[in-house]
């Protein structure tokens, strides 16, 4: 028996394709003593990824050519040697873009497969969750009564970050790439969104904004970026989640930096990036906190899901360019 693997193949100039991945075939691992091996359900692809491709130093380190590339997952421990957990379990943490693993449970934890849908680890009791809740409450600050923007409001993220505003008691509005995203934003209980394709951002980010911005969650640069910094309140925070439309650039064709970014000096505004990982402690809070508003139903999510691990580094590409509707998952093997 073997284990399909993706490699990675070549690092991409500016869009990467499906040339620079390769599937290849390995022996199954076996654990040794105190390990145990995991057979990949679910699987995530994320916007940070495309740097990983990089050889380019960052918080984490790049995927090396010829090896398997990395991800979060969602996986069945179907033998223990003497390992941190039980034959059954599932488990979470990061791993490779493969059929089957190997690991001592460094990174990995247990997982309740009856609180939450599988998937769901990996989007918004996951990674995407966590970053929503971290970026507003540890970055932002964010409190009732603010008046909350999101970009790419129907992500992964996104639609948890407006979910949150909502739920604590925020004006929320958020852009998205099609009307349909839109309409679904609507369902979520934004109360403005619209479509950053077909309208001119500087006048629909005013619109949809009446009041001013106080915490702008940033995911995609670009004109968004300088259209939110217009309409900025004093004392406003911008969390730096992403910038996914400049993820592809080139240092040669490195769009311009926001034209107006003077404006954050004299309004007093607060832009920090940040990284999720840096914040366990809300990390492990967001959890129980989103668990309870999913059984309440004040929290909704929407995910992809592509089928097969050959599929993956398409599916990668897709939601590079946004034709995911939320969280994009591979699903490799059933529950």
């Amino acid at each position: 028996m073997s284990n399909q693997q993706i490699l990675l193949k070549s690092r991409p100039n500016g869009w990467p394709t499906t040339d620079n991945f390769e599937l290849a075939n390995a022996a199954m691992p076996e654990p040794a003593e105190g390990e145990v091996l995991l057979q990949t359900i679910y699987m995530s692809v994320d916007p940070y990824m495309r740097g990983r491709m990089n050889d380019a130093k960052s918080y984490v380190p790049p995927f090396q050519i010829g090896e398997a590339c990395q991800a979060g997952i969602v996986a069945k421990v179907i033998a223990s040697n003497g390992g941190p957990f039980k034959e059954g379990a599932y488990v979470t943490g990061m791993g490779l873009w493969a059929n089957y693993m190997v690991t001592d449970g460094t990174g990995f934890q247990e997982i309740q497969p009856g609180l939450a849908p599988l998937s769901y680890y990996l989007g918004v009791l996951g990674m995407p969750g966590m970053t929503a809740y971290v970026g507003l409450k540890g970055v932002a600050e964010l409190k009732e009564g603010d008046q909350l923007f999101v970009s790419a409001a129907s992500g992964a993220v996104g639609q948890v970050v407006g979910q949150i505003g909502k739920n604590m008691g925020c004006h929320v509005a958020g852009s998205a790439g099609s009307d349909d995203k839109v309409a679904y934003l609507k369902e979520l209980g934004f109360d403005e969104a619209f479509n950053y394709k077909t309208e001119d951002v500087y006048k629909a980010v005013k619109a949809s904004n009446p009041k001013g911005i106080d915490v702008y969650f940033e995911n995609v640069g670009g004109p968004i970026l300088e259209a939110v910094i217009n309409n900025l309140n004093f004392n406003s925070r911008v969390a730096l989640c992403g910038m996914i439309a400049n993820y592809n650039a080139t240092l040669e064709d490195m769009p311009a930096g926001p034209r107006n970014m003077v404006m954050l000096v004299g309004r007093s505004v607060k832009m920090q990036g940040f990284i999720v990982s840096n914040y366990p402690d809300l990390c492990r809070e967001w959890i129980g906190v989103g668990a309870k508003w999913l059984a309440e139903g004040k929290l909704k999510y929407r995910e992809s899901v592509t089928e097969g691990i050959e599929n993956a580094p398409q599916a990668f590409i897709d939601m590079l360019s946004g034709k995911n509707f939320g969280k994009q998952v591979i699903k490799f093997a059933d529950e």
